[in-house]
């Protein structure tokens, strides 16, 4: 029931070979990702954990041609986590983003579940739909 957050396969910075100059989890002047700090071992109450909507971001990310990316929870729920070793590393976003180079792992309510992962695309769901963005430009 967790969802790890990871970059789409499709995402500029895995496509177009960019090098990422720096990785950041301050949102905010107010905001930091990184003062996320949870502790025990209660799945239903996770103190100090950050509530996430689907449209907060959870980090920002900047490559060395100067583009910088925003990376949105697209889920609502709790931040467990950040990756930090991205920070120190941001080489392994790109070279394994769906292990190792994770973004956050966020729980959603138990309520809210289910309906997230039945929204959610399929491998060949989301291929077609890159395929028909690809058609469009």
């Amino acid at each position: 029931r967790i969802c790890v957050i990871t970059l789409a396969e499709a995402h500029p910075l895995l496509q177009n070979g960019k090098a990422i100059k720096s990785i950041n989890y301050q949102i905010s002047a107010n905001c930091s990702r990184l003062q996320n700090k949870v502790s025990g071992k209660s799945k239903r109450v996770w103190p100090g954990a950050q509530f996430l909507t689907e449209f907060a971001p959870l980090c920002r990310i900047s490559s060395s041609d100067g583009e910088e990316y925003t990376i949105y929870s697209c889920i609502r729920g709790r931040l467990i986590e950040v990756n930090e070793n991205i920070l120190s590393n941001p080489a392994i976003l790109q070279e394994k983003p769906s292990t190792e180079g994770y973004i956050a792992v966020v729980l959603p309510k138990f309520e809210e579940s289910k309906s997230i992962t039945q929204g959610l695309l399929t491998q060949k769901e989301y291929e077609e739909v890159l395929l028909k963005r690809l058609n469009s430009s």
